[in-house]
């Protein structure tokens, strides 16, 4: 395991212009963290916080407006990305978005769509390829007759899983969560959370995790950053934050989290957090 960071933000500052009514939105403020090698972080923050915005310019979707990124030690500053560039960030950084139903094309087979990412970026033949998709599918708990079927034939966590295969495919070194679990229904949600658990374990792939749902971050997230109007107000080890929560703004999170959400140990923690605190 390596010393350095597999992905740095330093500074980064986003602003959107909006030139017809002269007036400028401050996304993200001078928000900076790493991630090491194996390891998970999670972003939380109500929708607005600009946690979305922050996974768009890691990515290289959005330019960010101040600030530099390292991804593997290769850095990305403020300027045009280059095909090249782009390609080979998209060999070190996946994303796996929020809705697993828009984010596959419906007209194309499982199989398909899995073995363009393994020719992009390894160009192997067909069979090589074909093996490839098996492994991968396996890997997300599918089974290899998935790769004929198209995306509108799968339950919702069927077609996540497929997202996460196709992210994985490139064999990145970070994998982007944006709220990758938030539209599954509580059951699913469990059994992709424990998928990316075995995963993590078994390659030592980073993740980002974003999401607002602090119950799911406990569960997936060694730090976390807590983002509130583009700005960081707490970060550290995430059962610390849960539990002692430095910040009002991260308790009022913590209080809208409905109690059946976390386990019986949480629960506890929570209620101890609350009358020492």
């Amino acid at each position: 395991m390596s010393d350095s960071p597999v992905a740095e933000a330093i500074g980064l500052r986003k602003v959107f212009r909006n030139a017809h009514a002269r007036s400028e939105t401050v996304a993200v403020a001078d928000v900076s963290f790493s991630i090491a090698e194996g390891e998970s972080l999670a972003i939380v923050g109500e929708s607005g916080s600009g946690k979305t915005t922050i996974a768009r310019m890691l990515i290289g979707l959005e330019r960010a407006t101040e600030g530099t990124i390292h991804i593997c030690g290769r850095e990305y500053g403020t300027g045009h990305i280059r095909t090249s560039e782009r390609r080979r960030r998209g060999r070190e950084l996946q994303i796996v978005f929020q809705d697993p139903y828009t984010s596959l094309d419906p007209h194309q087979r499982v199989g398909s769509c899995i073995a363009e990412v393994v020719r992009q970026h390894f160009g192997c033949d067909g069979a090589t390829c074909a093996a490839r998709v098996a492994e991968l599918l396996d890997q997300v708990g599918l089974q290899s007759e998935h790769a004929q079927v198209r995306p509108h034939k799968l339950s919702g966590g069927q077609r996540q899983r497929v997202a996460i295969a196709r992210a994985l495919a490139a064999r990145p070194r970070v994998l982007i969560l944006d709220e990758a679990v938030a539209a599954l229904d509580v059951s699913v949600q469990a059994q992709v959370l424990n998928l990316l658990a075995d995963i993590r374990e078994t390659t030592s792939i980073s993740y980002l995790f974003i999401s607002h749902d602090l119950a799911v971050v406990r569960q997936v997230s060694d730090r976390a950053l807590v983002l509130h109007r583009g700005t960081v107000v707490e970060s550290g080890p995430t059962a610390a934050i849960l539990d002692h929560p430095s910040h009002e703004y991260t308790r009022k999170l913590r209080a809208a989290v409905p109690s059946r959400a976390w386990t019986p140990e949480q629960t506890q923690a929570v209620v101890t957090a609350e009358h020492t605190g």
